[in-house]
This record gives structure tokens, C-alpha cells and sequence, in this order.
């Protein structure tokens, strides 16, 4: 399993970029980021999108990639999957005619360049040869991670979550898990009132895990804060955590 890391921050600065996780080329994990760093060829290796959350920054590059599609004349349809709420949410604020067109009519109904597809979450499903599952996370809008399996590897994506319990249940030994940390640990007040995490609040959570993934892949730092968290992260002085930056690519 491939994982490329288009953009990995809890904010846009110059050099920080959305979040949004490419696996083998062809399977997006939230799309913050597509169009500014992918290549045309590249954007039409998506096939498959799974939306954590209806939050601007994890769904932005997906109407730019409609467009860029439509513009080309391809023949090619993205699905995006993730829950009802989501979806509703996309569909109603974002591809509602208003604020973009709605691609999921165009060019036609029959042959759309986008469709979304609900999944719910405690299911597996077997997407494009991957089994994934949403877990349902703490945030302030509803949100889930994936647990995406393939070769016999193992990848878990919180996405944006506060403190939460049942995702931690499904992420014992896996190959790699992506968490966010946003917030330096000064900051734990705000952490909590928006639902996302500082390091030491991570710290506490992994305490939840029977067993360690063997790597632990920080994500949604926020730029400002970026070496705060870093060194922050580094006292921790555990062997499987590393502060993710945009552009990195892993084998698993």
C-alpha cells in the first residue's frame, strides 16, 4: 500500500495544504487538497473519494477536480462515498447550483462526473478491492475515520476528532494511523471546545489502543503552531510517531 500525502495542515499558509491522503494513485481520503498538486494525468487516476467530514478544508479540491473533468471531456465518473449527513451536507451547501454546479447531473444524469454513495458507519465495504470501514469520531460535526485494508496492510485515518473511544478499538497493531493533533498543548482549552486534539490529549488516547500501530502519522497541525507541535511531539519520545509533511510518500 502507497500513501501519499498531498496535503496534511489544520490550515492554509504557503507551503500548508488541506488534508488529503492518496493510496495507490487512485483512492483520495478526504480532498482538501487535489488540483494544486496533482498533474492532469494524476487527477484522472482518482476513481474513488471517501469524505470524513463536510468541514471546507477536507472537501475543497473535489469541485475543482469536477471541473477540471468536465473542461477535459472525459468519460470518467469520481464516486465519493461517506455518511447520509455528509453527503447531505455536500449536496446541499456545495453542489447546489448556487455555490457550484451540481456535478452530480452533469453531463448528464445517466453519466454525471460525480456520484455520492452513503455508507454507514460500523460496515465494511469492499471498494475498487479495498475493505473500508467508518468508525464514528468526536467532532463538531458528524464525522468518521476509515480503516482501509488491502495486501494484507492495514491503514486507520481518524480525520478530525476530539477525545473519542471507537475508533481506537479498531486501530490495535495496524501498519499505519493517521491522527490530528491541531493545537499546541497551551491551547488544550480551544482543542476541546472544537474538538480536536493537542498532543497531550493524543497521548491519552493512545493509552486506549491494546496495541500500537506500528507507525503513528500526525496530521492537521496548525501552521502557526507547526514546530511548537513538532517539538512537542518529539518529548513524547516514542519511537512510532513522526509529524507528517505535505508531499511525503510511505510504503506500507
Amino acid at each position: 500500500m502507497k500513501l501519499r500525502v498531498l496535503g496534511s495542515a489544520g490550515a492554509e499558509f504557503p507551503d500548508f495544504r488541506p488534508p488529503a491522503f492518496l493510496v495507490d494513485d487512485r483512492l483520495l481520503l478526504d480532498a482538501g487538497t487535489i488540483g494544486s498538486v496533482l498533474s492532469e494525468e494524476e487527477q484522472w487516476g482518482i476513481q474513488n473519494i471517501f469524505i470524513t467530514h463536510s468541514h471546507l478544508d477536507h472537501i475543497r479540491g473535489i469541485p475543482a477536480l469536477a471541473d477540471n473533468i468536465i473542461i477535459k471531456n472525459l468519460n470518467h465518473t469520481v464516486v465519493v462515498y461517506s455518511t447520509r449527513d455528509v453527503i447531505t451536507a455536500m449536496q446541499d451547501h456545495l453542489f447546489n447550483n448556487v455555490i457550484w454546479p451540481d456535478f452530480t447531473q452533469i453531463p448528464t444524469p445517466e453519466r454525471p462526473v460525480l456520484t455520492f454513495t452513503e455508507i454507514e458507519a460500523g460496515h465494511d465495504y469492499t471498494v475498487a478491492g479495498y475493505k473500508i470501514r467508518a468508525v464514528g469520531v468526536n467532532h463538531t460535526v458528524p464525522a468518521v475515520g476509515y480503516i482501509v485494508t488491502s495486501g494484507g496492510k492495514t491503514l486507520a485515518y481518524t480525520g478530525d476528532t476530539g477525545p473519542t473511544d471507537e475508533i481506537w478499538r479498531c486501530v490495535s497493531g495496524v501498519d499505519a494511523l493517521i491522527v490530528e493533533v491541531s493545537f499546541p498543548n497551551n491551547m488544550e482549552p480551544l482543542a476541546l471546545l472544537t474538538k480536536h486534539l493537542t498532543c497531550s490529549l493524543l497521548s491519552t488516547e493512545l493509552e486506549k489502543i491494546a496495541q500500537l500501530p506500528r507507525r503513528i502519522l500526525i496530521t492537521h497541525p496548525k501552521p502557526q503552531y507547526y514546530d511548537i507541535i513538532r517539538r512537542e511531539i518529539d518529548c513524547l519520545g516514542m519511537k512510532e510517531i513522526e509529524l507528517l509533511h505535505d508531499g511525503a510518500v510511505y510504503d506500507f
